[in-house]
């Protein structure tokens, strides 16, 4: 089952490249937390079940709800419902896209030991990359915004890849995904001017 997880959620990867509403970037996030709770359920089904409630609830409440309804305030507040028109055209993302979840399956390869999760690591370092591919080709703040959330959802990934044995870190990485992605949402977007984008400005 959890394997079915994962396509799904490299699914959601590349959809983010063909998209070209906000709205459908925040239907995407929030179905990437359900798809992580899910996945931190089955995956993590032998650790103590305080630190398994908490997981649960980091993605299920925070990522799938609290973050994409933050979001959508941010977008009603901003007034900009479209990715921006100069924005690398969708066709060449989907390229790009293809070719980030290429690189990532042959570096995850390299990195084979007894230690890391190889599939965890080639989705982690996929998620990475789309984050990145959508801060560096997309004009609007808001587009930034949500790139950043894909990486943090990268962080939750590389976590699972390489702490499954040790709760620990999972938790870890799991407050540095909290604490950056309120920071985030905080500092940038609900401090967004309705119809503005100073950043978009300062790119013309």
């Amino acid at each position: 089952m959890v394997n079915y997880l994962i396509v799904l959620f490299s699914v959601t990867l590349v959809y983010f490249a063909a998209a070209e509403r906000l709205i459908i970037y925040i239907r995407l996030l929030a179905i990437q937390g359900l798809l992580l709770c899910g996945i931190a359920v089955f995956e993590l089904n032998e650790i103590n079940t305080v630190n398994l409630l908490f997981i649960v609830t980091e993605t299920l409440i925070i990522k799938t709800l609290l973050i994409p309804y933050l979001l959508s305030r941010i977008i009603s507040r901003s007034g900009v419902s479209k990715v921006h028109r100069q924005a690398t055209p969708g066709f060449y993302l989907l390229l790009l896209s293809i070719l980030s979840l290429l690189v990532s399956v042959i570096l995850a390869g390299a990195m084979i030991n007894q230690y890391i999760n190889v599939i965890y690591m080639a989705v982690a370092l996929y998620t990475l990359l789309t984050g990145l591919l959508l801060i560096i080709t997309h004009k609007l703040i808001i587009s930034h915004l949500i790139g950043f959330l894909i990486v943090e959802n990268a962080v939750f990934m590389f976590s699972l890849a390489i702490g499954s044995r040790m709760p620990a870190l999972i938790n870890i990485g799991i407050l540095l995904d909290i604490f950056v992605g309120v920071l985030i949402l905080g500092f940038f977007g609900l401090r967004l001017k309705p119809h503005t984008n100073e950043l978009t400005m300062l790119k013309d």
